[in-house]
This record gives structure tokens, C-alpha cells and sequence, in this order.
């Protein structure tokens, strides 16, 4: 059973290595660094190249993973992508999906100037958002620069940047920096295991300073 096990996964593992040596045979001598259904990793084939822009790690390999959280530092909703969407995409049913679990639209919304758009802000208010807490880059109206500097938009932006925060905890507290298991089910299981730990953590703490009748 262990050979039959062997030999498929090497069956498996053989046209990787194929396509593998033809896009390094077209990188280094054609110049080609873009080449289609690229590998680059021959255990795990979907694993995708996420540039960010980071000047520290302008270049990471994995897979794109939204958490998304609520009050007291809960994640009501995860999600890896098999590719990886815009972020401007991702508001949307970000909403529906805080306003089907939790019976209400969140009253403040914030997220980075990704997720920024005309039609994004439009949509969150018409879903009964009452902050749109975006940074909009690329504003040139006054108007729009003064709302930036109110108290209640930093304020927001604050508490998006501990939302950064628990990306970072999650990977050092529950090991979502690197993935253990196999293949993309496994991805998706080592990230739920980690958002339910760390929502065990954070609900504790929230009962524990509720006061005692």
C-alpha cells in the first residue's frame, strides 16, 4: 500500500516538475516572467505570488485570507481564496455577512484605502452603515479631506489597525504565519482551527470583564 501510495504521488508530482522546468527554461532565456498556470510550489501548486507593496517583504507566497472582525476583537467571518479578489470586491459581502450573523448592519465600517470606492461608500450607507470609515487617497475635495480628520474617522482608522493587529497575533499565537497541512481543504482547516482558538481567548476575556450580579 505504501509503494501504490508512492508511486501515484510521484505520478502526481512528475508533470509539476515538467511545467516547472518549461516556465524556468522561458524565464531564463525568453525573458518570460509571466508565464500561465505558473507554479510555484511543486507541493502545493495553488499556492499564489502576493504582492503587497511591503517594503520589508515585497514579495510573499501563499494563499489570501480575510478575517473579518467585530466588537471585541471577534472574527465572525473568515475566508481563503482560491484567487485572490480585489479588495474593493470584498466590502459588500462583508456586510451581508456581519448583518446575516449578527441581525444588523455595523454601525461604523472600516477597512483600508483598498476597499475604497464611490460605489462601496454609496452601498454600505444604503445597507445602514452610518460611518464609512475609508481613507480615500485620491480625494481632492476639501470636504472629503476635513471628514478625514474628524475624531470619529481616526478613531476608526485606530481600530482597523488593531484589526491589523490580530492578523499578526493570529500568526504568532495560532500559527496562521505557516500552514501545516496539505492541499487547499487543508489551508482552509488550519485557518478555521486558528480563528476558533483565538475567538475562544477573546470571548473569555469579554465575559470576564462583564460584571458580576
Amino acid at each position: 500500500m505504501a509503494l501504490e501510495g508512492q508511486r501515484q504521488a510521484l505520478e502526481t508530482m512528475v508533470p509539476r516538475l515538467q511545467q516547472v522546468i518549461r516556465q524556468t527554461k522561458a524565464r531564463i532565456f525568453q525573458g518570460d516572467t509571466r508565464s500561465e498556470g505558473k507554479i510555484v510550489s511543486v507541493f502545493e501548486p495553488s499556492t499564489e505570488v502576493i504582492r503587497k507593496g511591503k517594503a520589508s517583504k515585497p514579495t510573499e507566497f501563499g494563499k489570501m485570507v480575510k478575517l473579518q472582525e467585530a466588537g471585541n476583537q471577534i472574527i465572525i467571518d473568515y475566508e481563503v481564496y482560491a484567487r485572490r479578489p480585489s479588495d474593493s470586491d470584498l466590502l459588500t459581502p462583508a456586510i451581508d455577512t456581519h448583518q446575516a450573523k449578527l441581525g444588523r448592519a455595523p454601525r461604523l465600517v472600516a477597512a483600508d484605502a483598498g476597499f475604497h470606492s464611490a460605489k462601496n461608500e454609496k452601498m454600505a450607507k444604503a445597507r445602514g452603515v452610518k460611518r464609512v470609515c475609508i481613507p480615500n487617497r485620491s480625494t481632492k475635495s476639501g470636504e472629503g479631506k476635513r471628514e478625514q480628520k474628524k475624531r470619529w474617522f481616526r478613531h476608526g482608522q485606530r481600530w482597523r489597525t488593531g484589526c491589523e493587529g490580530r492578523i499578526s497575533v493570529s500568526k504568532r499565537r495560532h500559527g496562521l504565519n505557516r500552514c501545516r497541512y496539505r492541499g487547499d481543504d487543508g489551508m482552509k482547516r488550519w485557518v478555521g482551527l486558528g480563528v476558533i482558538a483565538d475567538n475562544l481567548i477573546n470571548i473569555g476575556q469579554a465575559i470576564a470583564k462583564q460584571p458580576v450580579c
